[in-house]
């Protein structure tokens, strides 16, 4: 299933030093896709509580970024945490640890610059957190898509139809889609 990627493109796994160029791009993505899919009200919710790194996943080393020339161009990962999504908010819960036995890893903030879209790079992140969510026993992936993400997950294997509603911290609410994917 790997898509094919440029030699000049490196995927990593994210360091600590590059949160604030991880939230840039995160920021970036989301201000240039959404409003493909939202109204300008719900982009700028977006941007601001969606579009926010999460530096738990970098720190558990299990964020990934995919660079070109050392310039950030997609980033996305996965948790062994509780956490469903960044713009879930903080509950108490968010950083126990999950069982791998009975539930699943959460793919988490899959981001691509606009004009590196379609070029294979989500496919890899993706590939990357399941082969380490399946390292540390997971048999399950979960997330919750944005709009923009869908069409990603569902040609990767993600499978959920249902829309909910998501209400951000002011509000704002948005469409998006729970799904779930057993790791092969």
């Amino acid at each position: 299933m790997s898509a094919p990627i440029r030699e000049d493109l490196t995927l990593r796994v994210a360091r600590p030093d590059e949160a604030a160029a991880v939230d840039a791009l995160m920021k970036t993505a989301t201000r240039d896709i959404f409003p493909l899919f939202y109204d300008a009200e719900q982009t700028a919710s977006s941007v601001r509580f969606i579009a926010s790194v999460d530096r738990t996943l970098i720190e558990d080393g299990t964020y990934f970024v995919v660079e070109v020339s050392g310039e950030l161009v997609a980033c996305g990962g996965w948790s062994r945490r509780d956490k469903l999504y960044s713009g879930s908010g903080d509950a108490a819960g968010d950083s126990r640890l999950l069982d791998p036995a009975t539930e699943p890893a959460r793919v988490r903030a899959m981001f691509t610059r606009a004009e590196w879209t379609r070029q294979g790079l989500g496919t890899r992140i993706l590939e990357a957190c399941e082969s380490a969510a399946r390292a540390e026993g997971f048999k399950r992936l979960s997330l919750v898509a944005t709009l923009p993400g869908l069409m990603l997950y569902r040609r990767y294997g993600f499978e959920g139809e249902e829309r909910q509603v998501v209400t951000m911290p002011d509000g704002v609410t948005i469409d998006c889609v729970p799904m779930e994917k057993t790791v092969s």
